[in-house]
């Protein structure tokens, strides 16, 4: 079995996105959104007009596909048209539109607990302690080293995480001991938490799994996945009133407003705050005393 051929096109967008140092993944998702495009089309991409970039818009909305994903589609078309065929004009009419901001779903410290004596063996309750005690993606969990452990400094460090930046975040005392538990069984000499195939890392997809089977064991009927225990490691330093600044550095967020999503949903935070009700000097009894005096009103 031999692999189709690449097309030329769709190498000089790879070589394209190579050079810029693009993600793989995000090469794929690129590569996946003007295929999309193509086959909408029904012809080759590089003869579209700014007319069939329009229609394919309006075709995505009409199908309901999910903002999030007209946007992704939006910015991978952008680049192929502006970037590897230098045709800057047929995007102008391409729009972003607004996406829905819902509200995470949290889990409260005791669920959390829950969930991690639930997961099935140490490496899980490692992984799923490093996604909650130190806030991690799903991607940078599974991409952690052993040797980014520093228990001298008490510090994780996240090499490339989003946008490619490297950051530090903290390794608590009973983090340490999970991780710990983990290593005595496995001895794990690369990856800290390696796959199936030692020589790769576990997959996001088999982290996703053991989080979903852990919260069906605790009995948590919230819909949990590796990214709900980072919403909830957010959301418990802002109750616990860490600055959000510290929080955004930890998050690795580039923008304050993405952090600030999390003020939402600390009640414990919302509760703290004071009415500006309770600042004025009202006299509840004359005021009850004086609704109770007046005639009823007729039907």
């Amino acid at each position: 079995m031999t692999d189709k051929p690449i097309s030329p096109l769709r190498q000089r967008m790879i070589e394209d996105m190579t050079a810029r140092r693009f993600a793989e993944k995000i090469q794929n998702d690129y590569i996946r959104y003007v295929k999309n495009f193509a086959a909408f089309l029904g012809r080759s991409p590089d003869a579209a007009t700014a007319e069939d970039l329009r229609l394919f818009q309006l075709h995505m909305a009409k199908t309901h596909v999910s903002p999030w994903t007209i946007n992704a589609t939006i910015v991978a078309l952008r680049f192929f048209f502006k970037v590897t065929l230098e045709r800057d004009d047929l995007v102008r009419r391409l729009t972003l539109v607004r996406e829905p901001r819902r509200a995470p779903t949290v889990l409260s410290p005791e669920e959390v607990a829950r969930l991690l004596e639930a997961a099935s063996d140490a490496k899980y309750k490692a992984a799923l302690g490093v996604a909650y005690g130190a806030g991690l993606r799903v991607s940078e969990v599974v991409a952690l080293k052993v040797s980014d452990i520093d228990n001298k400094r008490m510090l994780l460090r996240v090499e490339q995480g989003k946008g490619q930046k490297d950051r530090f975040v903290m390794l608590s005392p009973q983090l340490l001991e999970l991780l710990s538990d983990w290593w005595q069984v496995a001895r794990p000499r690369g990856w800290l938490f390696p796959g199936l195939d030692p020589v790769n890392p576990m997959s996001t997809r088999q982290l996703c799994r053991a989080v979903s089977a852990a919260a069906r064991a605790a009995g948590i009927a919230k819909r949990v996945s590796p990214h709900t225990l980072r919403h909830s490691f957010a959301t418990h330093l802002l109750e616990q009133n860490v600055d959000i600044r510290v929080i955004q550095v930890l998050l690795g967020h580039a923008k304050l407003e993405t952090t600030a999503l999390y003020t939402r949903v600390a009640v414990n935070t919302i509760r703290d705050v004071t009415s500006p009700l309770e600042r004025l000097s009202l006299n509840l009894a004359k005021i009850q005393a004086r609704n109770a005096a007046k005639p009823e009103a007729p039907v």
